[in-house]
């Protein structure tokens, strides 16, 4: 019997042409290894195929780096686009937050028991530490970082490097509530993962929730997608929605979109981590579990 510890992950994208499941399947079988969970798309539109395979190692001693040097011939065979990794392999995560720490407290708690299983190297914010004195964040390394007009482009230079300096693979504005340049966007192209809720474009500016109010809204929800220079227009994710009656204050408005910003948050983060998301242009292929 094997354990978690011993499956791998494969996930790659190419344009579709026959073969590919037949070419990658078998070169598998051939260094031993069986198939324990496969999912495939054929976007027809695109004319590009999708793929996310887990499997492990029984009928040989190939190590990974054996697997990945051999597996090379039939990526370039196919044109693949792939990774490989260990699923248990923990991926580094670096969380920016602002004042609003719903998101932020959701994926501490949800680290902390294991929901989410990842390394977190850091928390920056532009508001110091006392703004989450009521929060543990348990040796968390923490960055206070400020912001102007005039210190933007220091201050996201300083962003950058921790995020390279922590080995950090994926950046997570939990609700950060400052625009990002489109210099650090282009750095951080399908490592950076997105909250807001979904009154964009409708009600921009402060208080949306209030403004939804005032328009008597009847379906509120929030989006998760990854940055691009494009502000909160990046491929998206994860989405979901709840329908509010008359009966709702803007403050019960607030409420339940904190809620769904939060679990909206960690299942993107979660399936990005697991290696269920390719991108595929301006879009997505979510494989779900």
């Amino acid at each position: 019997m094997t354990t978690p510890s011993d499956h791998f992950i494969l996930t790659f994208s190419c344009p579709n042409k026959p073969g590919i499941v037949a070419g990658v399947s078998t070169f598998l079988f051939e260094k031993g290894c069986n198939i324990l969970e496969a999912q495939q798309f054929d976007d027809t539109e695109t004319n590009r195929f999708f793929m996310r395979v887990v499997f492990n190692v029984v009928a040989s001693e190939a190590s990974l780096s054996e697997i990945r040097e051999g597996f090379t011939a039939v990526a370039e065979g196919f044109a693949l686009n792939w990774t490989l990794r260990p699923k248990a392999e923990k991926r580094r995560v670096l969380l920016l937050a602002s004042k609003f720490d719903h998101c932020l407290a959701d994926l501490l708690y949800r680290w902390r028991i294991g929901e989410i299983p990842m390394d977190i190297t850091g928390i920056i914010s532009n508001h110091p530490r006392e703004t989450y004195a009521h929060l543990d964040f348990d040796g968390i390394p923490f960055h206070h970082l400020p912001v102007t007009k005039a210190t933007k482009l220091e201050q996201e230079t300083k962003i950058w490097e921790i995020f390279q300096s922590s080995g950090s693979e994926l950046a997570v504005l939990a609700r950060y509530m400052q625009v990002l340049s489109d210099g650090l966007t282009a750095k951080l192209s399908g490592k950076c993962i997105n909250i807001h809720h979904s009154f964009l474009p409708g009600f921009k500016g402060a208080k949306p929730y209030h403004q939804a109010h005032a328009r008597g809204v009847k379906l509120m929800g929030a989006t998760s997608h990854y940055v691009t220079s494009d502000l909160d227009e990046g491929p998206i994710i994860e989405q979901d929605v709840e329908r509010i009656s008359h009966q709702d204050s803007p403050e019960d408005l607030v409420r339940k979109g904190r809620d769904i910003e939060r679990r909206v948050l960690a299942r993107a983060i979660s399936w990005h981590l697991q290696d269920r998301v390719l991108l595929n242009g301006s879009r997505t292929v979510v494989f779900r579990d």
